[in-house]
């Protein structure tokens, strides 16, 4: 047992003072004043940064120099996971860049691995892919998009890989398809897609409520032609996942989309690669050779290839270029992704019964320290 406090700490979506939690066997046992903390309770006092729900990324392809697409093993999972708690990140999603079946199997079973034994903060597994369009493939591989519905449907069969999201492309993939992952409560995002507003929007009907790294590796919004785009913002049900880095999306456009979207649906995500917690400036990616240059990855040819980011880059990016509030961000961070993958009763949000997974973060983003149980 112990109780943890600070000067600040987020509660509902304000800061609160004078005030304590209560842990016992790594749950919230509740939430108190501070001078009414029970004397079997040693208090520990976070002088350095408020305390925060910790970090939820629901996209991370690597970090610490490791490549989860090379490496997709408990240990590879181990090190990623290292990484990016330094930076305030306490839950994540494995991902898995569009590859082969053997690869998917490999990733499900250290994923399932690290789930059984509460390893490194892992959630579940992101599949990124490979029910991809090839036309909107970024770089992910063209030849590994005409993958068997049913193959990856077995992959699933029989595992406990807890919270399962996978981005595919509505027009690239069978309505029963879908529908079968979402019957096996799977959560399906649009992404690397050139799907209609139409036929997003049937997808949405079928349960489809996210869509991966918004405005990137899809059409345009339009006028007369509002595409999937317009379906996630129009669709007040769904959520979005967002890169915050300067790169991906022109500041302007991500004003313009929480707008829409408010904190509530917008997903603050890294789609961070092995430079991430590391001194690593070149990497591959199947084929292709990837340099950090300028904070960002790029491959010989310019194109983005994932982010350099950290979730504490993506807050102080947030603060610094959005103006948006260190509880917004944090709510984008935190909450709103727990909401989004449906473990909103477990993580991202400190209230009695929730898991002990906190971030100490400064009144600019920094983050100071984690805990977790």
């Amino acid at each position: 047992m112990r109780a943890i406090t600070a000067s600040k700490i987020l509660i509902a979506g304000n800061w609160v003072k004078d005030t304590a939690i209560l842990i016992k066997k790594g749950v919230i046992q509740s939430i108190c004043q501070l001078k009414e903390v029970p004397k079997d309770y040693p208090l520990e006092k976070i002088t350095d940064g408020y305390i925060a729900p910790g970090f939820f990324d629901i996209q991370v392809n690597g970090g610490g120099g490791c490549l989860l697409n090379d490496e997709p093993t408990l240990e590879g999972i181990k090190t990623v996971a290292t990484a990016h708690q330094n930076f305030g990140t306490t839950s994540w999603l494995p991902t898995l860049i569009t590859a082969d079946v053997k690869t998917m199997h490999c990733m499900a079973e250290a994923v399932e691995t690290a789930i059984s034994e509460n390893l490194y903060g892992v959630r579940g597994v992101h599949f990124e892919g490979p029910f991809l369009n090839p036309d909107r493939k970024g770089v992910h591989d063209p030849k590994l998009m005409s993958a068997n519905e049913q193959d990856f449907l077995n992959i699933l069969q029989d595992r406990d890989l807890g919270q399962i999201l996978v981005t595919l492309a509505p027009e690239k993939t069978s309505s029963e398809f879908r529908t079968s992952l979402i019957a096996r409560g799977v959560t399906i995002a649009a992404g690397h897609t050139n799907a209609s507003y139409d036929l997003t929007k049937s997808a949405i009907e079928e349960g489809l409520s996210g869509f991966t790294h918004l405005f990137n590796a899809m059409p345009p919004l339009l006028s007369r032609d509002p595409g999937v785009i317009g379906a996630a913002l129009d669709s007040l049900e769904t959520f979005s996942g967002l890169i915050a880095d300067g790169h991906h999306v022109h500041p302007a456009t991500l004003k313009v989309a929480l707008n829409s979207l408010t904190p509530k649906r917008a997903i603050l995500v890294t789609d961070a690669m092995p430079p991430v917690g590391s001194t690593v400036t070149e990497f591959t990616l199947g084929d292709l050779r990837v340099s950090v240059k300028e904070g960002r990855c790029v491959t010989a040819e310019g194109t983005l290839a994932g982010s350099a980011i950290s979730m504490q880059d993506a807050v102080v990016y947030c603060l610094e270029k959005l103006e948006v509030t260190l509880a917004d961000a944090i709510q984008m961070a935190s909450t709103t992704p727990a909401q989004f993958m449906g473990i909103h009763k477990n993580i991202g949000t400190i209230a009695k019964g929730y898991d002990a997974e906190f971030v100490f973060v400064t009144e600019t983003g920094q983050v100071t320290g984690t805990y977790r149980h």
